[in-house]
């Protein structure tokens, strides 16, 4: 799977789809027609300053230059794709010439750095081959790396910010849903990546069951603002039959913006909650009790509204959606819920220890930058969910992912020689290592 088990992933996974691959249907034109010409030249046993043209091996490599590093994905496919569809047509039958091809690639999981030298990268992949055989791949070659890339660096910058707190991947709903088990696996890497650097335990939770398919996850999830709906607006009803019907392996988790007043929704929620908790803890009814032990509450106000809880000071980026004085005052509140209940001496001290230990969870517009300040103030967040901040792409070097292919050398009389455009040269990655 990884750098950190030392397995790659089987290429059933990724469900190729082989003879559209082979014939180009993914590839930019142009490539086809440098193809097209190349084969065309071997046919005629064309040269060209007394090289074979159409026959040229090269050497090509596959980099990033995303600032100051990226954590790499997409390898596993990258490589699926050469072992399937390198070759040519000949009479209509395919020739899989891959077994010619001299191969280096980086593991998935792997850091690689750029610190603004375009001829100082470091390539996550090296060809080196007969070019017209494998010139139709680079396109779905670079999209690979490029949308795995992009996705799992995301992830671990905003691991990074949230100092190793656990956070759920939301994005499902902002990309395209044959997406979602690449996307996952992405952020399975960026979570074990940041727990080996760091040595955390932060642990994986996304949404679907796709997003977890190459790599055993589960998908997990609680209530939506839709079920609330189906209660008439009850939140707390909502969350009781929740907890009443749900396994209890399934965390307890209250939707509180769906009124825009989080710290009331929450009072509510936990009263009815814990009654439900302590009439069958105290009849010895361990298990049942643990299915209505509320594990967190998720705010997810939105942007352009100011919670009823928050005192307005003027200044609508303070003010609006989920703020550091929401949270505060979510805490607060929770911390001192069970002091407003009807409580025996005994329920009461079970109750402290209930309320204080239910976990706040913030989501809605939470990017790497947003998470910095919640943790540079102290927030008492516990756990945060990101969703389409994790697919961004920026243009700038500093956030965008993109991959490029360059022919570096070419062979020349059984030597390899220079043969870059101005700016790029041959470089190299202590973490290559040989595929074939």
């Amino acid at each position: 799977m990884s750098v950190f088990n030392g397995k790659r992933l089987d290429k059933k996974l990724f469900a190729i789809d082989v003879e559209r691959m082979r014939q180009g249907w993914y590839t930019d034109a142009y490539f086809l027609n440098i193809e097209t010409i190349l084969h065309a030249l071997s046919q005629e046993s064309y040269q060209f300053q007394g090289i074979n043209t159409g026959d040229l091996e090269v050497e090509m490599q596959i980099f990033t230059r995303r600032r100051p590093f990226s954590l790499v994905a997409g390898v596993d496919e990258a490589l699926a794709i050469l072992e399937e569809s390198t070759g040519y047509y000949q009479e209509r039958e395919f020739v899989n010439t891959y077994h010619q091809l001299e191969i280096e690639a980086v593991q998935d999981g792997t850091l690689t750095y750029y610190h603004g030298d375009p001829l100082e990268v470091q390539p996550v992949l090296k060809i080196r081959g007969r070019y017209r055989d494998f010139a139709r791949l680079e396109t779905p070659i670079l999209g690979a790396l490029s949308e795995a890339t992009r996705i799992a660096t995301n992830v671990y910058n905003v691991l990074e910010a949230t100092q190793g707190k656990d956070v759920l991947f939301f994005p499902a709903r902002f990309t395209h849903y044959k997406l979602q088990a690449l996307h996952g696996y992405a952020y399975s890497l960026a979570v074990q990546a940041y727990n080996h650097k760091y040595k955390k335990s932060s642990a994986p939770f996304i949404s679907t069951d796709d997003q977890g398919d190459w790599w055993g996850g589960k998908g997990g999830g609680t209530i939506a603002h839709s079920s609330i709906a189906c209660f008439l607006g009850d939140t707390a009803e909502t969350m009781i039959q929740f907890s009443r019907i749900m396994p209890v392996d399934v965390p307890r988790i209250a939707l509180i913006d769906f009124h825009n007043d989080c710290v009331g929704e929450t009072l509510k929620v936990m009263e009815r909650m814990f009654e439900k908790y302590w009439e069958n803890y105290r009849e010895g009814r361990s298990e049942e009790a643990m299915g209505y032990k509320l594990f967190a509450v998720r705010a997810d106000t939105s942007g352009s509204m100011r919670d009823v809880s928050v005192e307005p000071l003027g200044d609508e980026k303070l003010d609006l959606g989920v703020n550091p004085r929401l949270v505060w005052n979510l805490r607060k509140a929770m911390d001192g819920a069970y002091l407003a209940w009807q409580l025996t001496d005994a329920a009461q001290a079970v109750a402290k220890e209930w309320c204080e230990s239910v976990k706040i969870v913030v989501t809605g517009g939470f990017d790497t930058e947003k998470i910095k300040k919640f943790e540079k103030l102290r927030v008492p967040v516990d756990i945060y969910g990101v969703g389409s901040s994790l697919l961004e792409n920026c243009g700038v070097h500093s956030k965008s992912s993109d991959y490029t292919a360059d022919i570096v050398r070419v062979k020349i009389n059984h030597e390899w020689q220079p043969m870059a455009k101005v700016g790029r040269q041959v470089c190299d990655n202590p973490n290559l290592e040989r595929i074939q």
